[in-house]
């Protein structure tokens, strides 16, 4: 199974090395997604790339264009070139590569897989503060509550797809640009009737550089959710 892992990034340059490391140490391919970061994010990916031609590549945009467009560009980049089994996280290690070995042989059962923070025996990490645990939280829970999803974590952002599962989804009719895309696709890939899965996973607070949440972002998925409700 040749595995893409699609890496969004805006100033990751702190994480991305380590991260791209590691992920090629566990035998997949990694696309990095790069919204014109000012720390240089783009240019660190060009030199990993420059380092490992055929299991890196490098996308680059001209701004800040949202990470719902991001992984679309992604699942088209992965469809176009090949990819069996792809593989969607953040690059900050708030989603722990070790789990990928674990998860990916599960796409032999399901359709999409999802890294979840609030199945049985899923956590978030001990330093998150109270705010941030109750915000996650009660979006779960509004997100679940208005679409009928029956996914405990519907925002994850941590999700495993077969080739065959991409290649069903609408990526030309998805609309939502910020967090509220997690949520979205998650809707529509119940109502297509896809074999979804979620496997607990520890959600770790990141070590390097700075969280992208911000209330526009929060608001935005609270009035997605209704949109999404509607359209599909």
């Amino acid at each position: 199974m040749r595995t893409l892992v699609v890496l969004p990034t805006y100033n990751e340059a702190q994480n991305l090395p380590r991260m791209v490391a590691e992920l090629l140490s566990l035998g997949v391919h990694v696309l990095v997604i790069d919204d014109n970061s000012p720390d240089g994010t783009g240019q660190i990916a060009d030199e990993l790339q420059a380092k490992h031609p055929t299991a890196v590549n490098v996308i680059h945009r001209a701004g800040k264009l949202g990470l719902g467009t991001a992984y679309v560009t992604g699942f088209k980049y992965a469809l176009a070139h090949g990819a069996d089994a792809v593989i969607q996280m953040d690059a900050d290690f708030s989603h722990s590569p070790s789990y990928i070995p674990k998860f990916l042989p599960l796409l032999a059962e399901y359709d999409v897989v999802i890294g979840s923070r609030y199945t049985d025996g899923g956590r978030l990490d001990d330093r998150w503060p109270l705010w941030r645990r109750g915000l996650s939280g009660f979006g779960n829970w509004y997100a679940r509550t208005i679409t009928g999803l029956p996914i405990r974590d519907v925002t994850s952002g941590f999700r495993f797809y077969t080739r065959q599962a991409l290649a069903g989804l609408p990526l030309d009719r998805l609309v939502c640009s910020g967090y509220a895309f997690q949520i979205e696709v998650a809707y529509v890939c119940y109502r297509l009737g896809y074999r979804i899965h979620e496997e607990p996973i520890t959600f770790e607070e990141r070590e390097q550089g700075q969280s992208k949440m911000s209330t526009k972002i929060m608001f935005e998925a609270m009035w997605r959710v209704w949109q999404m409700k509607w359209r599909y």
